[in-house]
């Protein structure tokens, strides 16, 4: 992959990880911080996902900034985040298989977390740390 190619990749791979982690923290922040209408408006939340993903919007803004500066911690930061939102992701297929209650749009919205965190993290596996 040729330089520019490569920077155009890693430098698109940071804006969309920068703006999904603040999209990530103000959706997470506020049916936890927004009051008892914010909460309501959540539906059923299902409490260790939410605090995990807003704590992970932040994890996500990091790692975008690592990546725009092609800092090569971001790689394995980016492996940890896609790793920790699979188990997250599995330990809240075990609460929904047990008959908790959740919101349907949550299993959408950890298989695009987990999909999109796994593809980030061997994109810049593949170009920060391989250099190809």
């Amino acid at each position: 992959m040729s330089t520019s190619k490569a920077d155009w990749l890693v430098k698109s791979l940071a804006g969309v990880a920068v703006l999904f982690g603040l999209l990530t923290v103000l959706s997470g922040g506020r049916p936890l911080f927004g009051g008892e209408a914010a909460r309501l408006a959540a539906g059923a939340i299902v409490p260790f996902v939410l605090w995990f993903n807003f704590v992970a919007g932040f994890a996500y803004v990091a790692c975008g900034l690592g990546l725009w500066q092609r800092r090569r911690w971001s790689v394995p930061l980016a492996v940890f985040i896609a790793a920790a939102t699979g188990l997250v992701f599995a330990a809240f297929g075990v609460h929904a298989w047990s008959g908790g209650a959740y919101e349907t749009r949550t299993v959408g919205a950890m298989a695009l977390r987990t999909l999109l965190w796994a593809g980030i993290a061997a994109t810049a596996h593949r170009v920060l740390l391989q250099r190809i």
